[in-house]
């Protein structure tokens, strides 16, 4: 009978044993062990002391985290009683515990070693990579927004414009608050109570303390879907089943509501219709008018007979994506047939969607259901925001999305541009007076939505870039938006083509919504940290970092950790390129995370004529290539918690 490696035979002792208390063992007098630190970070080395009494000689320290998985094996040898190994903490977070072997195979010592815990970093050497996270943070807390509603706490965070909670603002930010905020479901849940019988939201929950009830702005057309995303999305980070069935009902009824609404579906269409509105704003084109509530002098938010109706893009692929996550979730509660139907239905809004507006290079910003002149603007030429966002609604084709990022880099390298940057809200703007806002910002070319340069923009194409295959693309805007940062130490909703910035007293310096696109850009693109599970159960890493344009990045530590569960994933990556012409480069990847599987894509440099190779975990791996443009990235898939890949190249 053929023996079986010391490895086996030592974790399958340390998994039949009880896990002794460490004080017990300690106690006997015989054997001990100790980190150097009680609470250590996902692949950043501690070293463990061990003493022996009276032993000298190999001996092996397997580290096993809270689920009972072997997240390391770590051989060393003792002198006189006393040794030390360097172990590389692997797994789910909590506290760790290990047992140690002589190598004969007897078990001396076992206990609690340590304490795994992670906090979202990034860490390449770079400034403007390494200090984002930190300061987008430092923005947002003067955005988070606490009190009391329906004797409940609710916790939010509002646009820098506004004292109210906006779904649509605090939607948006979730792309960055996740990885330190607690409460990601009292606000959700407001809206839920909130919500109107015929399935429909409010734009914004009640603030009780100014007299302020729940409100939705008529023109809106989005709050529904961006519901339904944002319980998709607190699902994902949260890894709570129990609470997303709760809220599935909910989410059915907002969906169903748009998808019946004469106010808010075209049934001859297929899609989604609006007021013309500036893109996903909330006041319809048109002079200065009365609200009819008030009767005091206001933008046209409301519906009445002269509203001009038309198809919105950004509403279209923002319904897709809802009714693709909706599936998801449809699924996991058992119902599979409905779920088809909404992947089907989502399918079938793209393609309608697509006939009508794509113009081979972007979305047509507004198409009027009865047609009529805007004087003073060409709006075949109109590009607006949401074609950035729809670059990461997973809902373009790969030709798509390149032609949309082609066109916003045609518009940056315009030799008769004059603003400082592409990320145009609608470029080019209307004229002055056509949306008429009672004098407001916003009311002339350049102002607000209206042609100003928005971070939000930015962000959406940073983070689409990396996807789509323009990857120095997506590190130039990331560079770029450093720089404006560190112009004033703060950041702006919107900017004037030319740079500055209005002086409003009640905007904040502090834009939550362009700052978390930009800090999604950096952890999803650039760092390539993508969650494709519950709570990292399924991730995707992409480490992009040979692509950055400016500087030489041959080593980095990048870690996403959701706040509100111990959903993460972390990595080491390192280039080492090739010495010279010929000669072979190597890339390594280590990696773990609190969940189960991973699909590794290790970017190549363009200087890469074949990989010659693929190891992971010491084995030989099958080698797979993908393409995207002129970028090609190495495809592994992995287990965890432990993940070391090796890529080499010609």
């Amino acid at each position: 009978m053929p023996r079986l490696p010391l490895l086996i035979v030592l974790l399958l002792i340390a998994l039949a044993l009880p896990m002794l208390p460490r004080e017990r063992v300690q106690a006997q007098g015989l054997a001990s062990f100790s980190s150097s630190s009680a609470v250590v970070a996902p692949l950043d080395p501690t070293v463990v002391n061990v003493n022996i009494t009276g032993y000298s000689g190999p001996a092996t320290l397997l580290v096993f985290d809270p689920r009972s998985r072997l997240v390391g094996s770590f051989p060393f040898n003792l002198v006189g009683g006393y040794g030390a190994v360097e172990v590389l903490p692997r797994g789910t977070l909590g506290n760790h515990w290990a047992a140690l072997f002589l190598a004969d195979g007897r078990q001396v010592a076992n206990g609690t070693i340590y304490r795994l815990e992670a906090q979202t970093t990034v860490q390449t050497g770079v400034p403007a990579f390494d200090q984002l996270y930190g300061q987008v943070r430092d923005f947002m807390a003067s955005k988070r927004l606490s009190y009391e509603l329906d004797g409940r706490t609710v916790a939010g965070y509002r646009s820098p414009d506004s004292p109210l909670l906006w779904l649509r603002d605090h939607y948006y930010q979730n792309r960055a608050f996740r990885y330190f905020e607690g409460d990601l479901v009292s606000l959700i849940e407001a809206n839920q109570r909130a919500q109107r019988p015929d399935g429909s939201l409010p734009d914004f929950v009640a603030r009780p303390e100014f007299g302020i009830p729940a409100l939705r702005t008529p023109v809106e057309a989005d709050v529904e879907y961006l519901y339904v995303q944002l319980i998709y999305e607190t699902w994902q980070t949260t890894g709570d089943t129990a609470w997303m069935l709760r809220l599935l009902p909910s989410a059915q009824r907002a969906i169903n509501y748009t998808l019946t609404s004469p106010e808010r579906w075209q049934p001859d269409l297929g899609l989604v219709m609006r007021p013309f509105t500036i893109d996903t704003w909330d006041f319809a084109y048109g002079p200065t008018t009365r609200d009819p509530n008030t009767g005091q002098p206001a933008p046209r938010h409301w519906i009445d007979e002269h509203t001009k109706w038309g198809i919105f893009h950004g509403d279209n692929t923002g319904l897709a994506e809802a009714l693709r996550s909706l599936a998801v979730m449809e699924a996991a509660a058992g119902h599979a047939e409905l779920a088809a139907q909404r992947r089907g239905l989502a399918n079938d809004i793209m393609v309608r969607l697509n006939r009508l507006s794509w113009n081979g290079n972007f979305f047509t910003h507004h198409v009027k259901l009865v047609p009529y002149q805007v004087p003073g603007v060409d709006e075949a030429r109109q590009l607006s925001l949401s074609n950035a966002i729809a670059l990461n609604r997973g809902v373009l084709s790969l030709t798509q999305g390149r032609a949309i990022l082609a066109e916003y880099q045609r518009r940056l390298n315009d030799p008769g541009r004059t603003a400082f940057a592409e990320w145009f809200s609608i470029d080019p703007p209307f004229p002055p007076g056509a949306f008429g806002l009672d004098g407001r910002l916003g009311e002339r070319p350049g102002e607000y939505v209206n042609g100003g340069i928005m971070p939000l923009v930015g962000g959406e194409l940073s983070r689409g870039a990396f996807r789509h295959g323009y990857e120095s693309y997506g590190f130039d805007i990331l560079y770029r938006y450093d720089e404006l940062i560190r112009r004033t130490g703060s950041t702006f909703l919107w900017y004037y083509p030319t740079g500055g910035v209005a002086e409003v007293d009640h905007f904040l310096p502090t834009d939550g919504w362009g700052s978390s696109a930009m800090l999604g850009a950096l952890i999803e693109g650039a760092a390539g940290i993508e969650n494709r599970g519950l709570k990292f159960s399924e991730a995707t890493l992409s480490p992009r970092w040979l692509a950055a344009p400016r500087n030489t990045i041959q080593h980095a530590y990048a870690v996403a950790r959701y706040a509100a569960s111990d959903g993460y994933a972390a990595y080491r990556w390192q280039h080492q390129p090739a010495a010279n012409r010929g000669a072979e480069g190597h890339i390594q990847l280590e990696a773990t995370s609190s969940g189960e599987t991973f699909l590794l894509r290790v970017l190549l440099p363009p200087q890469a004529e074949r990989v010659t190779r693929v190891v992971i975990n010491g084995q030989p791996a099958p080698l797979r290539i993908e393409t995207l443009g002129f970028s090609r990235y190495a495809l592994v898939e992995a287990a965890g918690p432990i993940v070391n890949v090796q890529v080499t190249y010609r």
